[in-house]
């Protein structure tokens, strides 16, 4: 039976940084995966390219039932180090929109870093490994814990679960980090598939899904979650019509705050008044000035369709009265929307939800029950928004646990 100072579960993001960084500090470390290669959620991340951390990393840009948890661990380990990092394998980068940070090259550079900073650090890396069971204690001694899986057991002071969440199970996502912390007695913040696409019901999919692939600059809010203590914020980014229902950045940010029946409110025109000049002394106010008035802020297609949506009257009406155009103009900017569900794990990005934080120490993620147990990354109770802030959250909590296991 092997011994280890510390056996890690899961070669993603979170598991690597911990097993690297432990292993700096001379710990003999064990990381463990099912995959065939480490990594593998990174490769496909940011379009094949990883959009590994954003400048604008802030508590406030992270879910959970305790805001407050990730303060320390994004203090430890910031975006500035993360750039060091990549900076020092000689990686290509380049920033985007709002502060996202991307590979020029490949997601595969990325994954290549880790691996080399695990094999200098002296870190023993198992693929292809089930684990079936974690118990505390070894056959020696009562404290640490035993690590049963298809390639043996392994007996090691701390363990840490790095398994991640549900998100993407084509991937391999399993519950197995949750069982485990249920099965030690920690508490779960319920999941829910986060970052995801919004379904339509068959009477929306009619009206909208057929212009399958139009986008359009939007805010996305939740006008009725504003009495919730964490008051969701507001997004503007892109909103993509698909053939199930909504998606795009706005869509995705928005759907992490979503509780299931709540309305969306969408505003199609952000600061922009659209239907302004048909108030003008003289001016033509009948469907085509309507629609020409849409065309300026919505693709021809989408234009057509709101029209006919919102005022079906429109090839009858002549001369729209100042009430109808400032109905309009509310609508514009007002559209709401319930979607009938989500894409669900399939297509959600993360996990929203998990182990409970008040079940660990911000400071190191280490078990408040359980001495020698840890847990980092997404299977904890913090969840980003997009743009590189859970691979942010999965350095950061991966460094906290490295620098004490």
């Amino acid at each position: 039976m092997a011994e280890f100072d510390v056996v890690i579960l899961g070669a993603g993001a979170a598991g690597m940084m911990c097993a690297m960084e432990a292993g700096k500090r001379g710990r003999r470390v064990l990381l463990l995966d099912h995959a065939d290669r480490a990594g593998k959620k990174i490769l496909i991340s940011g379009g094949g390219r990883s959009n590994f951390t954003n400048l604008d990393t802030k508590p406030e840009n992270f879910i959970s039932s305790n805001p407050h948890f990730a303060k320390s661990a994004l203090a430890r380990f910031s975006p500035a180090d993360m750039i060091a990092l990549v900076e020092k394998h000689n990686i290509p980068y380049h920033e985007k929109t709002l502060g996202q940070l991307f590979c020029n090259r490949s997601s595969h550079d990325l994954v290549a870093l880790l691996e080399r900073e695990c094999d200098e650090a002296g870190v023993q890396v198992q693929l292809e490994t089930t684990i079936h069971d974690v118990k505390q204690g070894w056959q020696s001694r009562e404290d640490g814990f035993a690590v049963t899986t298809s390639h043996g057991t392994y007996e090691a002071e701390s363990v840490v679960v790095a398994t991640g969440g549900l998100s993407i199970p084509k991937m391999g996502a399993t519950g197995f980090g949750y069982e485990l912390a249920v099965k030690f007695g920690l508490r779960i913040v319920e999941c829910r598939p986060g970052l995801v696409p919004f379904t339509f019901s068959a009477e929306e999919r009619e009206r909208w899904c057929d212009l399958a692939g139009v986008s359009a600059e939007i805010v996305a809010s939740l006008p009725l979650a504003a009495s919730r203590r964490n008051r969701p914020p507001t997004f503007r980014e892109k909103m993509l019509v698909t053939h199930r229902g909504l998606s795009g950045p706005s869509i995705l940010q928005i759907s992490s705050y979503w509780s299931g029946g709540e309305a969306l409110a969408i505003d199609m025109a952000p600061g922009r008044m659209v239907f302004g000049e048909l108030l003008a002394p003289q001016a033509r106010r009948d469907a085509v000035a309507v629609f020409t008035a849409l065309k300026t802020v919505l693709p021809t297609r989408w234009a057509e369709r709101w029209l006919r949506v919102h005022l079906p009257q429109a090839g009858t009406v002549k001369d729209l009265t100042n009430a109808m155009i400032a109905q309009l103009e509310q609508e514009f900017h007002q559209w709401r929307i319930t979607p009938a569900g989500t894409e669900g794990y399939a297509k959600a990005e993360v996990t929203a939800g998990g182990v409970d934080t008040s079940e660990l120490d911000a400071r190191t993620m280490e078990s408040r029950r359980i001495p020698g147990l840890f847990f980092i990354g997404e299977v904890v109770d913090v969840t980003g928004w997009l743009g590189g802030y859970n691979f942010q959250w999965a350095w950061a909590s991966g460094y906290s646990a490295g620098q004490v296991v």
